[in-house]
């Protein structure tokens, strides 16, 4: 077992943190090396035990951004509870940037709107009139600025756009609620110890994003419902109010539930007197309109009612307008 996680974290050292977290990249090199970390290592579930997840829980249960030699010693010294912790819990990525290729496809829809994310983590992503736009094309050259009614908000959304700019405006949100199989919340030291902890050393504009959306939510909290989201959805549906549009979001969370599960989920959610938003793999579902070539799509897909709209790095760096556009060879 211990040949796993040594061949696990020598395959995340050489390929997946060079150039985006060279601490990262020191602590899997050390754990390459050491039989002792990899052994605390292995009694963690399999699925449990990737690098970024269980470098998240030591630094949520107070590893410091230090040495190799340091991390080791919390390591050793913290090995019951790291073990625990990584055994319950999963990677929860929760990226407002995301909202960016959303933006214009809300902008589309007329408020106000009840917003009900699917995976919602902590519930950044329902907070999308609360956030600062800039849009940029290729050459840094700003395209689109966009900035509550109060004015210019802590969280700044910067991606870069390429093509056709489509009409932008801040939506009119007056609900907002998500489910998540373990939601955060934004009120509570832990749960924001672990978002930020999912966030790798280096990317500091990242996380000073993710504090700022932290401190948005708490200060104004989303309804969070705990469970599976088809067991779950239409009760949340039922409390949305009866004169707003529902807006339904999976932005990102399809791809993590099995393939009967989700299939049931998008089902379910097209029944509904919704209109859902999602962004995903191009291959993933086989619904889009007009349908799209997963080898040769650009990105991910960003779809309104399984319409497609563009085409989005997956985490909204990157994104171009796409709607009523013939997929290509890029």
């Amino acid at each position: 077992m211990t040949d796993e996680v040594r061949h696990r974290y020598a395959r995340f050292a050489a390929e997946e943190a060079p150039g985006r977290s060279e601490l990262y990249a020191e602590w899997a090199r050390g754990v390459r090396d050491d039989v002792e970390v990899q052994a605390v290592l292995a009694r963690i579930p399999e699925n449990r035990r990737q690098p970024p997840l269980v470098f998240a829980v030591t630094r949520m249960l107070g590893a410091q951004l230090t040495a190799f030699d340091d991390w080791r010693a919390f390591v050793l010294a913290h090995a019951d509870e790291i073990v625990a912790e990584c055994s319950a819990r999963r990677l929860q990525t929760n990226e407002p940037l995301r909202l960016s290729p959303l933006l214009p496809v809300l902008s589309e829809i007329d408020g106000p709107i009840a917003l009900l994310e699917v995976g919602a983590s902590a519930g950044l992503c329902l907070y999308p009139d609360r956030y600062s736009y800039r849009l940029r094309g290729a050459d840094g050259e700003l395209r689109a600025s966009l900035d509550p009614a109060d004015g210019p908000s802590t969280v700044v959304l910067e991606s870069t756009v390429a093509g056709t700019m489509p009409a932008l405006k801040l939506p009119d949100i007056v609900w907002r609620a998500g489910i998540d199989l373990a939601p955060l919340d934004a009120r509570v030291e832990r749960d924001r110890r672990w978002l930020q902890g999912l966030i790798w050393p280096g990317e500091e504009g990242r996380e000073q994003r993710v504090v700022a959306a932290l401190d948005i939510a708490a200060s104004d909290p989303p309804i969070l419902r705990a469970g599976d989201a088809l067991d779950r959805l239409d009760a949340l549906v039922a409390d949305a109010p009866a004169d707003a549009t529902l807006v339904i979001t999976t932005p990102g969370v399809l791809v993590h539930i099995p393939r009967e599960a989700r299939e049931a989920l998008v089902r379910r959610i097209r029944e509904l007197d919704a209109r859902w938003i999602t962004i995903d793999p191009p291959a993933l579902l086989d619904i889009w309109v007009p349908p799209v070539d997963p080898g040769s799509w650009p990105g991910f897909v960003v779809a309104l009612d399984g319409c497609v709209r563009a085409a989005a790095d997956p985490l909204g760096r990157t994104w171009e307008w796409r709607a009523g556009v013939e997929p290509q060879a890029t």
